[in-house]
């Protein structure tokens, strides 16, 4: 008690001419809390502080989290709407003037309506983001559905949380990305994490990771890079890039084989058993090996670490996720939980880290291809009609599925899509194989971007529209582990910026669908309709108030009325979301990568994050702090590889796949294996690695493989001097 005085102290001292906001951090899935410093004579923010009193990163922030304020009033801040006037000059800076919102409004519903016209309602789509509000993601669907009557909305999350969506659905019958609390994480025994840097990529839960080791519990991490959670483990798993199925697939066969199966949960909760254990029998340690390249005694000693802990919890991301088969690799590895009954229950069960702010949220309620708001199904009648009551329309009016991200980009090259209304993403830098993707942008008849800096996208736009930033506005996000909570506005819009809700709204009335949009006046009004829309989905807001998120420190969805204080631990009833309430083990036979290495691109490449950038960098490669610890991109490289190409530690070199090419720095470091080669992904233009990548997609998730392909290094010819 004493403590939670002097910590709630802390957070309500204030200086004078400054007033604290209540908030939480705009960027990864763990939603820090933090106070913004507001002063009260100019009201701009000028600083921040971490709140001790939020349960999950108790004052914990990282270096994004301390500068993030300094995105707001930042002097490349987007401030009024800007045309193009000379197409010619697409993929540039160059060619925009500023205009009024009339004049943009005017222009975009012209457009939009004489390409609908022409070219039928699906000749127009939207490309949206997860660093939204929930209301915000929610309204983008309906805008889309709504105001635009198209099929074709997709996200961003599509490359980087739908792998863990369609693992969790195929496994559980419903996808929330960790089935328990993260206050629940220092108190297990055993945490095996896969394909995560969390050190770099949340920071913020390292504390409790520590904890774990601390009480005497075990750290197991599969990763290519021996990151710096990999240095600590008690085990690391040193895989070859892409092969995480063969090793989940291995460590199974193991729990399977030395009887470490919780035979009646088995029995009594999960279907798919006797299949699985027949499959996995391949998988010996030594076969396993072979695939993925770590050491048998490695695999032996992480399932029987694994298996015998009383509380585990299996932890992943992206490196599992981003791959051609990473629907596969994360029913594999919930595979362990399932067989061993270490789930639906405190302390165990398994987690996915959430890579951005509403990583979670911003897939549940209308953004993807396929859905409606509260995970509905927009090829289930019954989900339609429910939606459709909402909204005030016909189930007819309802636009079928669309396609996925990358395969909208496939349509604006066809000419099938000729109009992109973009907002709160960057695909010119995070989408795989940018050359198709720029030049598919480079082929719209006319496009639309709402962002709060001039992106890498925007440069494509034929109309740019100021948007706000995080602190700008208010609503809600869904952080890593379920629970929803509270951004709060800590200042007015500057410039004549708005929030992408009220774009919308008013953009519908421009295309004549006002009526759909009028009532919705604040982010408030937005956020009621929400919570109504997704009432009686899986991913049921409805009973997840404003008042009862600030009481409670958040909600856990399943949220279903005013009575219910919602869901921390997920399953603790045995029950899952499937028909017959039974879980699926998955027998999941083995795929490699899409592309192998070869004669002619002897390397795997894999891309990630580093600890001071965000996404495509589009904010912190601004923050002079951030950009400054992290100027460029670099190649990560073997010794023994540096050694066979004659290349230096800080030359720069040539990297190249059968896609793209580009020039990076080398830093030569053991912490890597030798046939394999790191670049981080957050840099733009002629720096991103994604001109490298590869577009192979997973056939459930459509989530492309950036974490594995084949790839050549090549030294410069060095200028000789004169």
């Amino acid at each position: 008690m004493q403590r939670d005085k002097f910590f709630k102290e802390i957070d309500n001292l204030t200086h004078p001419n400054e007033r604290l906001i209540k908030t939480h951090c705009s960027y990864c899935g763990m939603q820090c809390g933090m106070n913004l410093r507001v002063n009260t004579i100019t009201n701009k923010i000028i600083g921040v502080e971490p709140r001790y009193d939020w349960p999950v990163t108790v004052g914990k922030m990282c270096p994004k989290g301390v500068t993030a304020y300094q995105q707001t009033n930042h002097k490349d801040r987007l401030l009024k709407p800007l045309i193009r006037d000379d197409a010619s000059l697409k993929g540039t800076k160059e060619g925009f003037r500023e205009a009024s919102w009339e004049e943009a409004y005017d222009l975009i519903a012209a457009k939009f309506k004489e390409l609908q016209e022409q070219y039928g309602k699906d000749s127009l789509s939207v490309f949206s983001g997860v660093s939204m509000t929930n209301e915000k993601c929610y309204l983008t669907g309906k805008f889309a559905r709504v105001a635009l009557g198209t099929r074709y909305i997709d996200y961003n999350g599509r490359f980087c949380m739908s792998s863990a969506a369609g693992g969790f659905l195929r496994s559980f019958g419903v996808d929330r990305g960790s089935t328990l609390p993260w206050t629940d994480i220092h108190e297990t025994d055993c945490l095996f994490i896969a394909g995560s840097n969390t050190a770099e990529c949340h920071p913020t839960s390292m504390f409790r990771v520590w904890a774990v080791q601390e009480r005497g519990g075990y750290l197991i991490v599969a990763d290519p890079r021996e990151t710096p959670i990999a240095r600590r483990a008690d085990i690391h798993l040193d895989l070859k890039p892409g092969t995480d199925l063969a090793l989940a697939n291995g460590i199974l066969n193991l729990l399977i084989q030395n009887g470490y199966a919780d035979e009646e949960f088995v029995r009594q909760h999960t279907n798919g058993f006797e299949e699985t254990k027949e499959l996995v029998k391949e998988f010996t340690p030594e076969y396993t090996s072979e695939l993925t390249g770590v050491a048998i005694e490695k695999i032996v000693r992480a399932a029987e670490i694994y298996g015998k802990a009383p509380n585990a919890i299996v932890m992943f991301a992206r490196g599992v996720e981003q791959q051609h088969k990473g629907v596969d690799n994360v029913s594999a590895y919930v595979n362990l939980a399932l067989v061993t009954g270490k789930i639906g229950r405190t302390k165990a069960g398994v987690a996915t880290f959430t890579g951005q702010g509403n990583g979670q949220g911003g897939r549940e309620h209308g953004q993807k291809a396929d859905l409606l708001p509260g995970y509905r199904k927009i090829t289930n009648p019954k989900h339609v009609q429910e939606v459709c009551d909402v909204w005030g329309i016909t189930p007819e009016e309802m636009p079928g599925p669309g396609v996925s991200a990358y395969e909208m980009f496939e349509l604006m090259e066809k000419k099938t899509i000729r109009g992109l209304y973009l907002l709160c993403s960057n695909p010119a830098v995070s989408a795989p194989n940018l050359n198709f993707v720029r030049q598919a942008m480079k082929n719209l008849d006319f496009m639309v971007c709402a962002d709060f800096y001039l992106s890498e996208s925007a440069e494509f736009a034929d109309v740019v529209l100021p948007s706000v930033t995080w602190s700008e506005d208010e609503g809600t996000v869904t952080n890593l582990e379920g629970r929803i909570i509270k951004i709060n506005q800590a200042q007015e819009p500057i410039g004549e910026s708005k929030p992408d809700w009220k774009i919308q709204v008013e953009l519908a009335e421009r295309l004549g669908r006002g009526k759909y949009f009028s009532h919705l006046h604040t982010a408030k009004d937005v956020a009621d309709e929400f919570r109504l829309a997704t009432k009686g989905g899986y991913a049921d807001y409805y009973g997840a108030t404003w008042d009862k998120i600030d009481k409670q420190d958040g909600v856990f969805w399943p949220c279903k009325d005013e009575k219910d204080a919602g869901t921390p631990h997920m399953f603790l009833d045995k029950k899952f979301y499937h028909e017959d309430g039974r879980a699926k083990i998955c027998a999941l036979p083995y795929r490699p990568p899409a592309e192998e290495p070869d004669e002619q691109y002897p390397l795997r490449l894999t891309t990630g994050r580093v600890v001071y950038h965000y996404l495509s960098g589009n904010q912190t490669r601004r923050i002079p702090f951030l950009k400054d610890m992290c100027p460029e991109p670099f190649v990560e490289v073997h010794p023994e590889t540096a050694l066979k190409y004659d290349i230096n530690h800080e030359e720069n070199v040539r990297l190249f796949t059968r896609r793209g090419e580009g020039i990076y720095r080398v830093k030569i470091t053991e912490a890597i294996r030798q046939d394999t080669v790191f670049v981080p992904y957050h840099f733009g233009h002629e720096q991103s690695i994604n001109l490298l990548t590869i577009a192979a997609l997973d056939p459930m998730s459509r989530m492309p493989e950036f974490k594995a392909c084949a790839a050549q290094i090549e030294k410069l010819e060095q200028k000789k001097v004169q």
